[in-house]
C-alpha cells in the first residue's frame, strides 16, 4: 500500500528522518508491476478489437500496411523484412527483455525464489504447459499441423491480471501473487519451447559470434558496470548475431537480462546513512523551510546528494525493468496485437474454421487443459509436499486462477507466427486463441467474483 506523507509529518519528523525515508519507500515492486501490467491489459484488449475491426472492414489495407518491406543494416549486415516482421522480432525483444528482468527479479527476491514456496507456482506452469499441449495434439494428430503444439501453452500474463485486476478486493492478495508467479514461470517455460522446439537449422559461425557478446555480457557484470547503455549496445549486436545463426532473435531480450546486475552501487544502510545525513542539513529554525531549496543553497546541495544516493541505491535491475514496463504495455504490446490479431472473416467458411482441428485443438487446449493442468499439478504438488495454498487462497480460487491461464492471447499469437506459414492455418490458429481466451477471461472473472 503506498503512503502519502504530507508537508507537516516530514516536518515534525526531521529529528527521525530515518523513519521518514523507511515510509516513502514503503511501495512494494509488486504493487506497482501489478497496476502497471494490468493496465496495459486492457490497452492489450482494445488494440485486439481494433485489429479485428480494421481487417474486416478493410482486409487488403490490413494486410498491406502491416507487410511493407523495411530494410535495416548494420555493419554490411542486412535484414529486410516485413512490418509485422519487426515487430514481431524487434520490438518483441523488449518485451522478452521485461520478461527475463521479471524473471530475474522473481527468482532472487520474490515468489519464486524459496524452492518451497516457488514449488505450486512452478508446478502449476508444468502442467498448464502440458495439458494443451496433450490436447492440442489429440485434435491435430495425423493432420500435418501438428507443429502448433507449442500455441495453447502460454499464458498472457497482462491480459490475466487486468482480468483479475477488475475483482478489485474480492480475491485475496495471494491470488494475485499465484498467478503473477506461476504465469512468470509459464513465460520462462516458453521462452524454454522457442529456443528449443521453433529453431530452425543453425549457423555455427554467427553462434560463435553471438557466445563471444555473450561473453562480453558477462565481463560487464562481472567488473560492476551498472550502466544500462553498454547492455543494451551489446543486447542490439547479439540480436543481429542471433537472428544471423538461426534462433529466433527475442532469445536475445532474455540473455541479455540474465547479466543485468542485481546489486546498487550502495547498500540500504547507507543509502540511510548518508539521506539521514542530508536531511538534518534541511532543518529550518522556525519549523518552516517553505521554498529554501530556491534561495538556500545548502539545501539544494543536500536535496541533489539524496537524488544521487537514491539512484546508486536502485539496483539497475530494478531501474530497467520499471524504465521498459511502460514502454513495453503502451507501445510494444499493443503495437503487437495491432499487427498480429486482425482476422479477415470474409474469405473464411465458418463452419470450417470453427470445427477445424487447428481451432478446436487451440481452444480445447486453452479453456480446457489450462485449468485441468495447472489445477492438477498444483493438487499434486501441495500432496506431496504437505504444504497450504499461499496466503487463504482457495481450491476454488485456484481453479479460477487456472481458466484466467487460459487467456494465451499474445504469446500464443506469437507461437502461432512461428507454427505456420500458411495463411489458412494462421487463421485458424487466431481464431481459437481469440475463442479459448475470451471463453477462459470470461469463465475465471465468473468463478472468481462468486468464490470465497
Amino acid at each position: 500500500m503506498q503512503v502519502e506523507i504530507n508537508k507537516k509529518s516530514i516536518i515534525q519528523e526531521l529529528k527521525n528522518p530515518v523513519k521518514v525515508v523507511s515510509k516513502i519507500m514503503q511501495t512494494t515492486a509488486f504493487q506497482y508491476f501489478f497496476t502497471r501490467i494490468s493496465q496495459a491489459g486492457f490497452l492489450l484488449f482494445g488494440s485486439a478489437i481494433l485489429a479485428f475491426i480494421w481487417s474486416n472492414v478493410d482486409p487488403a489495407g490490413y494486410d498491406h500496411f502491416w507487410h511493407q518491406e523495411l530494410t535495416v543494416s548494420l555493419a554490411g549486415f542486412t535484414l529486410t523484412h516485413s512490418l509485422v516482421h519487426w515487430i514481431n522480432d524487434g520490438l518483441m525483444t523488449i518485451f522478452f527483455l521485461t520478461v527475463g528482468l521479471e524473471i530475474k527479479r522473481e527468482l532472487l527476491v520474490g515468489g519464486l525464489s524459496d524452492p518451497r514456496r516457488a514449488a505450486l507456482p512452478i508446478a502449476a506452469a508444468v502442467g498448464g504447459m502440458v495439458f494443451p499441449a496433450v490436447i492440442y495434439l489429440f485434435f491435430t494428430w495425423g493432420t500435418g499441423t501438428e507443429a502448433g503444439w507449442g500455441i495453447p501453452m502460454a499464458t498472457d500474463i497482462a491480459f490475466s491480471l487486468a482480468v483479475l485486476s477488475l475483482l478489485g478486493d474480492r480475491v485475496p492478495f495471494g491470488v494475485r501473487l499465484f498467478l503473477t508467479a506461476f504465469a512468470i514461470a509459464d513465460d520462462l517455460g516458453a521462452i524454454l519451447v522457442i529456443a528449443l522446439f521453433y529453431t530452425p537449422a543453425i549457423d555455427l559461425a554467427a553462434l560463435a559470434v553471438a557466445a563471444a557478446i555473450i561473453s562480453g555480457l558477462w565481463s560487464l557484470n562481472y567488473f560492476g558496470v551498472r550502466h544500462s547503455l553498454p547492455y543494451i549496445l551489446l543486447c542490439i549486436l547479439l540480436w543481429f548475431a542471433v537472428a544471423k545463426a538461426g534462433l529466433h532473435p527475442t532469445v536475445a531480450g532474455v540473455i541479455t537480462a540474465l547479466f543485468i546486475p542485481s546489486t546498487g552501487k550502495y547498500d540500504t544502510d547507507l543509502f540511510l546513512e548518508m539521506v539521514s545525513k542530508r536531511l538534518e542539513d534541511i532543518q529550518c529554525r522556525d519549523g518552516s523551510c517553505g521554498e529554501s531549496i530556491l534561495v538556500n543553497q545548502n539545501h539544494l546541495n543536500a536535496v541533489q546528494e539524496i537524488n544521487l544516493a537514491c539512484r546508486e541505491v536502485e539496483t539497475p535491475l530494478q531501474r530497467l525493468e520499471h524504465g521498459l514496463s511502460s514502454w513495453v504495455g503502451y507501445l510494444v504490446l499493443p503495437l503487437f496485437a495491432l499487427a498480429n490479431a486482425g482476422i479477415a472473416l470474409t474469405g473464411l467458411e465458418p463452419v470450417a474454421a470453427l470445427t477445424d482441428p487447428i481451432t478446436l485443438g487451440i481452444a480445447m487446449g486453452l479453456v480446457l487443459g489450462k485449468p485441468l493442468g495447472i489445477f492438477i499439478f498444483t493438487f499434486g504438488m501441495a500432496w506431496i509436499l504437505k504444504t497450504g495454498l499461499i496466503q487463504g487462497t482457495s481450491w476454488t480460487q485456484i481453479l479460477g486462477v487456472g481458466l484466467l491461464g487460459g487467456i494465451g492471447f499474445t504469446m500464443s499469437l506469437f507461437v502461432s507466427n512461428l507454427s505456420f506459414t500458411d495463411s489458412v492455418h494462421l487463421e485458424y490458429a487466431k481464431i481459437g486463441i481469440m475463442i479459448g481466451s475470451f471463453i477462459s477471461a470470461g469463465a475465471g472473472y465468473a468463478l472468481l467474483r462468486w468464490s470465497r
